[in-house]
């Protein structure tokens, strides 16, 4: 590379890096690598650039800060069901004027808190919703305090098989699964805590009601929770499409079974794998490979309970 700046020769560098004093020599034998962070001059330019965060928000509906532990719950269903639950401490109920009538519909007054009246754009703005964003709040929003999950072992006095989920962490799949088990009686549903994302709005507007009425326990160690439900004579068994055995419910009569789904990826991981008691595949004679985890769920809890 040259030792001078480009340009005609002899001619001094324009702009405001002229009139930067230099850090140390320009002459270098090669291509410019990154220096370790705190080491070297950065060049002027990406300090001129607005923070990262900003720049990303440019243009897109901003939603105000949300207190710690607490959670915009938005959609009818969801909210008509966080309504009915006592364990909710609500903050606000913010509503259209059409959102009111169909909330009284599905969730007839008095309620435990005042809603607030407003417009669809005060809505938009409090939940950040934009276009494309995928939220759609129906002109329903509450603020929540997150719901607290009861001990594992607490968990386990409720009946019904359980469903664990190993590595799911699309907050759509987990809000599916459990508004599924909540449809086939399922006593918990069991998440990954590092993985599994917290209780969000999508979660809940996917779960439809179900989070208010089965707990989600997002648990530190998948395996040890595995060997608890043991523990307690829980049968556990792992859904892989690559197994010889078929899943069949009726050979668990008279059983109690945890259900393990793993990533569609990767599905479940070797520990997880391990720690079951067996493993099944779902019977597709259709000949396809695999179905979305959510869809898998329910295939494989439909089995599981069919004989009940």
């Amino acid at each position: 590379m040259a030792d001078k700046p480009q340009g005609r020769s002899g001619d001094k560098p324009q702009g405001r890096m002229a009139d930067k004093p230099q850090s140390g020599p320009r002459k270098f034998d090669g291509p410019k690598l990154s220096l370790p962070a705190g080491r070297g001059p950065k060049p002027e330019r990406l300090t001129d650039r607005p923070p990262m965060r900003e720049n990303f928000a440019r243009g897109q509906a901003r939603a105000p800060a949300v207190p710690n532990g607490a959670v915009w719950l938005y959609g009818t269903h969801a909210v008509a069901a966080a309504l009915a639950n006592p364990a909710r401490r609500l903050r606000r109920l913010v509503i259209t004027e059409e959102g009111r009538a169909a909330l009284a519909a599905e969730r007839p007054l008095p309620w435990p808190i005042q809603p607030e009246i407003s417009e669809r754009e005060k809505i938009d703005q409090l939940l950040g919703a934009r276009q494309g964003s995928g939220i759609v709040h129906q002109g329903v929003a509450m603020l929540t305090d997150q719901l607290v999950a009861p001990p594992l072992l607490d968990a386990l006095k409720r009946p019904g098989p359980i469903l664990v989920l190993d590595q799911i962490s699309d907050p759509r799949n987990i809000g599916a699964l459990m508004r599924t088990a909540q449809a086939f009686g399922a006593s918990m549903v069991i998440a990954q805590e590092r993985n599994a994302p917290e209780e969000t709005g999508a979660l809940a507007k996917v779960a439809s009601g179900a989070l208010e009425l089965i707990p989600l326990l997002r648990i530190v160690n998948i395996s040890r929770a595995l060997i608890v439900l043991k523990s307690a004579d829980v049968w556990v068994v792992g859904l892989d499409g690559t197994s010889p055995n078929k899943l069949n419910g009726e050979s668990f009569a008279g059983r109690r079974v945890a259900l393990v789904l793993g990533s569609e990826g990767e599905g479940m991981r070797r520990l997880t794998r391990e720690t079951c008691d067996e493993i099944a595949a779902l019977g597709m004679p259709g000949g396809m490979e695999s179905l979305n985890v959510s869809a898998a769920g329910a295939v494989a809890l439909y089995e599981l309970t069919r004989s009940f």
